[in-house]
């Protein structure tokens, strides 16, 4: 066993050494007004940049743009339309809201010229020498309220129980309101105990350690979703628990005491305060200035329970959506189906909003060893993981969602401390280990008896590991796999340990999917991994860590996994709007479709890997307008 393999810390992303030699952490410009305002002022911010036609303008002194432009650049065809015919151009010509020609800046001057467009009219912007254009990018597995939930307690930095309960002091400390009402529960995400010198669980009693954390409703989230941590007052609140859960864990040490930690379908037993219009706008708002920061113009948000889904509606209806939000409706297997009374949204919001899938989850997570698979764990002979839900509720309802139009995506799952687990957006299914995968694809195929299942496009959320014979009836089923490049490079550290020198060669195996006929769409599973689109693109491209190291060395994690630098972009851009049916006006930079562009400080597809991360979001543009910086 290598020594790398044994520092799963190591795979983070974190902001060591100099610019010159290594990536930064992040090439958004994240904004940090939102998180050192009191609350009132922090309302009144958030109200006033929902009335803003544009969000975060950048500090470079620019003139309006004008309905009609051109986006040019003087050294050679620096715009990337991810169009197979014409793959660069020179310029990009808008007017208004979408795009209506592409091109050499005589060329598009002439053919403007030719409509009966005066040669004026048309307002030129040039490119930095380095920079470059790039069609909108997509997230497409992700979770925006409960990044924006992160954003208030983040966790990630702490390195063991003791830092964390220190985080949760202190937070309690910066707040009066939360210093001052001993009953105001508090909540934070992205503990991850597998980071730890001791990967061991957590308890209460830490929490009841501190003096000001002592006796107070605490709620924390681990960094992958699967597990949280609680207070004794929590507990108390959540009372009383049952003695088992049907796909989850209700942690007790040895004598049957009660921890504090609960895994999974547990979690939903914990009782917390319902969020007000306050706290959901508070964390919308923290979600999209970091998205648009980064480059992000579309999001495909992976599980919409009732309440999210309705707060996203009234954000459409009064035209305060600034990134386009593809939903994954929640799937409760205690409610009677819906799939034939409800229909999907489709183009809310002046196209802003769509819901057209259903999430349903499947099993557990593989670090924690819940994900499903055909064979015991390497490190736990005699555990094989298991399904969060009776594989039969999906043989029954996956076809009637099919039936009625829903899109399926069942995915392979794995966070940081995944289980499988079996998604349904429009249809998802999100599922994680193999005989999860195979179950998932069981039913699909027996759903063709009634239904064309590809033109539904049905997705496997992660996609993580899979049979030889699973990736090929992925590809033959035209399943899209939705995958997290930047899941590979976390996970790498532990992965064979949990699984053996063997079956992990085909875990996180994007080359092999695609070579059998899968359709990619790269996400990051925000907050579980950095939001940072740029950090995917990287770790799909290289297999390393930031710090350019793998257990299998330089040349990265299962090297002949890795994307060509063209197959990530088109995976966070015209095969993300496939995977949203949205390709005929998303996803790629030519006439007729949307202007939804990013620019960047340097280019991605040709600048050394290691300078990959260094990379800049200029600006980030929807409907030819400018949401984050200018152009």
């Amino acid at each position: 066993m290598s020594e790398l393999r044994k520092r799963p810390g190591t795979g983070k992303f974190a902001d060591t050494g100099s610019q010159n030699d290594r990536p930064s952490r992040s090439a958004c410009v994240l904004p940090s007004t939102m998180y050192s305002f009191g609350f009132a002022r922090l309302v009144i911010l958030v109200l006033s940049l929902a009335a803003s036609a544009t969000w975060l303008l950048s500090s470079r002194e620019r003139s309006p743009l004008s309905d009609s432009y051109a986006v040019c650049s003087r050294s050679g065809a620096r715009v990337y339309t991810v169009d197979e015919a014409v793959p660069n151009v020179q310029c990009l010509v808008v007017d208004e809201f979408f795009i209506v020609d592409s091109g050499s800046l005589e060329d598009v001057k002439e053919r403007w010229v030719a409509r009966g467009r005066h040669r004026s009219s048309l307002q030129i912007r040039y490119l930095d020498e380095s920079s470059i254009v790039v069609p909108g990018l997509s997230d497409a597995h992700a979770h925006i309220l409960e990044y924006g939930a992160n954003r208030q307690l983040p966790l990630q930095g702490a390195k063991s129980i003791q830092e964390t309960v220190a985080l949760v002091r202190q937070h309690i400390l910066d707040n009066s309101d939360i210093l001052d009402d001993p009953s105001k529960f508090i909540e934070g995400w992205g503990w991850d105990h597998t980071s730890w010198p001791v990967e061991e669980w957590p308890t209460s009693d830490a929490l009841e350690a501190d003096p000001i954390v002592n006796g107070r409703p605490v709620i924390l989230q681990s960094k992958d979703g699967h597990a949280l941590w609680i207070s004794k007052t929590a507990l108390e609140l959540s009372s009383p628990l049952p003695s088992e859960v049907e796909g989850g864990v209700i942690v007790r040490d040895s004598f049957g005491t009660l921890t504090g930690v609960l895994l999974d379908n547990a979690q939903d037993l914990v009782k917390r305060p319902v969020p007000t219009e306050r706290d959901l706008l508070r964390r919308f708002s923290t979600a999209v200035n970091d998205a648009l920061a980064c480059g992000l113009t579309s999001i495909h948000d992976a599980g919409l329970k009732p309440a999210s889904l309705e707060f996203f509606k009234r954000q459409a209806v009064a035209g305060n959506l600034p990134v386009r939000i593809y939903g994954m409706r929640y799937f409760d297997e205690n409610v009677p189906y819906w799939g034939n009374l409800s229909k999907p949204i489709i183009n809310a919001g002046n196209g802003r909003l769509n819901a057209r899938s259903v999430k349903i989850f499947a099993d557990g997570a593989l670090r924690t060893g819940g994900a499903a698979l055909n064979e015991p764990y390497c490190d736990n002979p005699h555990a094989k993981g298991f399904m969060r839900i009776d594989p039969e509720v999906l043989t029954e309802v996956v076809p009637k969602y099919l039936r009625d139009g829903w899109q399926v995506v069942s995915a392979t799952y794995q966070r940081r401390n995944d289980t499988p687990h079996f998604l349904v957006l429009g249809k998802n299914i999100h599922a994680i280990g193999d005989y999860a995968n195979s179950i998932v694809l069981d039913t699909f195929e027996s759903a063709l008896k009634d239904v064309n299942v590809t033109a539904l496009r049905p997705r496997l959320e992660h996609a993580q590991i899979l049979t030889k014979i699973d990736m090929q009836r992925v590809g033959n089923l035209g399943v899209i796999a939705s995958v997290q490049p930047t899941h590979a490079i976390s996970d790498m550290w532990y992965a064979e340990d949990r699984l053996g020198p063997e079956r992990v060669k085909y875990l996180y195996a994007f080359r092999s999917l695609l070579d059998h006929g899968s359709r990619l769409a790269l996400g990051s599973d925000f907050p579980v991994e950095d939001m940072n689109p740029l950090a995917g693109f990287y770790a799909a491209v290289t297999r390393l860590s930031p710090e350019g190291e793998s257990p299998q060395g330089p040349s990265g994690w299962f090297p002949e996994q890795r994307l060509t630098r063209m197959e990530a972009l088109r995976g966070m851009t015209i095969d993300a709007a496939y995977a949203s049916f949205t390709e005929d006006s998303l996803g790629s930079l030519v006439p007729g479709k949307r202007a939804d562009y990013v620019v960047l400080s340097q280019d991605i597809m040709t600048v050394p890997a290691n300078q990959i991360l260094n990379t800049k979001v200029q600006a980030t543009v929807i409907d030819g307008r400018p949401a984050f910086g200018q152009v």
